[in-house]
């Protein structure tokens, strides 16, 4: 075949080829507009939780406090003699009652002292009769003439010096039987051993620490509180702590508040009373908010105030969309326990806007709410006429 039959063949399959794909376009059927329900579906579901409507409420203003738990009545047992350690029959952990005898020290170095105390007052005694005999005789013999009135009054001195010293002597036997009863250890104070801090068959010194007793019916949070928020702090204010341990919170007051600022930090120590709840003990690690005011203010969860852009801004309902809205916060305060922020402009009451819990949301995003969920059949059948 001659080469300008060939190209004329190849052109007119070509020429073919064009003309059907042309045709077969043209046959084809147009792709149609998604239906209105598909476009719907694109929006964003939202959960009865992800929305809030806003509305007045009432907002506790609180100020943050932490700390350790202290019982309110505690005691340190000292040693009020110096001697050794004979007996201590409690340990940490033990109920202790008030008064009630739980140790007791050597008595060998008193028992000798109050000995000589006595020996020694008898003395005194013995020199006081006879100084009180010397002076019946030279007042007799100043009546007879025999002696001066000089002499008398040396009798006289001498009786009074006489007596000072029985007396002297006296008061040192009292001190060595004081003495001889400090030697039994004795609980001041109802409660539960903390600390034991000696063992039997030491020699302890004097105010040498013996055991540590509280009492922990009655806990204290001691918390220390910024000048500022002073002001508004009042003795019986709520407060509720969360406390190592505890699933629940507990409930506190407040208590006391100290007269001064503590050096350095220049803080205001409030004595907060803990509810007694089983479980609870001194050291324990407390954190929680006292209750300054409760105010009636449109709020909404810290969680729902977003902060990613350059003013605060919350994620509002309108038209079937997500808009942003830039919001003024106020106050801050608790309610049920958690954070909440108060709105002074930008939304009004009865706005819905998107929790935290919708996640990020881009401005404009469509949203619609999710329809709930249909009975069961089992229920349906129960419920149905």
């Amino acid at each position: 075949m001659k080469p300008a039959l060939k190209a004329g063949l190849g052109l007119a399959a070509v020429a073919l080829l064009a003309v059907a794909g042309f045709v077969w376009r043209g046959s084809a059927p147009r792709p149609e507009a998604a239906p209105t329900g598909a476009r719907l579906a694109a929006a964003l579901e939202l959960a009865p939780a992800d929305l809030l409507e806003l509305r007045p409420i009432g907002l506790a203003r609180t100020v943050e406090v932490s700390g350790g738990l202290k019982a309110a009545n505690s005691a340190l047992l000292k040693a009020k003699v110096a001697a050794e350690l004979r007996r201590l029959s409690v340990r940490e952990g033990d109920t202790v009652r008030a008064g009630q005898v739980i140790g007791e020290l050597d008595t060998t170095e008193v028992d000798w002292r109050l000995r000589q105390a006595e020996q020694t007052a008898a003395s005194a005694r013995a020199q006081a009769d006879i100084a009180r005999r010397a002076l019946d005789n030279s007042r007799a013999l100043v009546a007879q003439g025999f002696i001066s009135p000089t002499g008398l009054e040396t009798a006289i001195s001498n009786d009074a010096a006489a007596q000072s010293n029985w007396q002297a002597a006296l008061a040192a036997v009292e001190l060595a039987r004081k003495a001889r009863r400090d030697t039994r250890l004795v609980a001041p104070i109802a409660g539960t051993v903390a600390q034991r801090f000696v063992q039997p068959g030491e020699r302890v010194a004097l105010d040498a620490r013996l055991i540590e007793i509280v009492d922990l019916s009655r806990l204290e949070l001691e918390a220390p509180v910024a000048p500022e928020d002073v002001v508004a702090l009042a003795v019986g204010q709520p407060a509720r702590l969360r406390i190592d341990g505890l699933a629940e919170p507990v409930a506190a007051r407040v208590a006391r508040i100290a007269p001064g600022a503590q050096a350095g930090t220049r803080a205001i120590v409030a004595y907060l009373a803990v509810d007694a709840r089983p479980g609870l003990r001194q050291g324990l690690f407390a954190r929680g908010s006292i209750e300054l005011e409760r105010v009636t203010a449109l709020a909404l969860p810290v969680s729902a105030l977003r902060t990613d852009q350059a003013l605060p801004y919350v994620l509002k309902v309108d038209g079937g969309r997500a808009v942003r809205q830039t919001v003024q916060t106020g106050r801050r305060g608790e309610v049920d326990g958690q954070p909440w922020v108060e709105l002074t402009a930008g939304v009004a009451a009865g706005d819905r806007v998107l929790t935290g819990q919708a996640g990020a949301v881009r401005d404009g995003t469509p949203v619609r709410l999710a329809a709930p969920a249909a009975p069961a059949s089992g229920a349906s059948a129960v419920a149905g006429p």
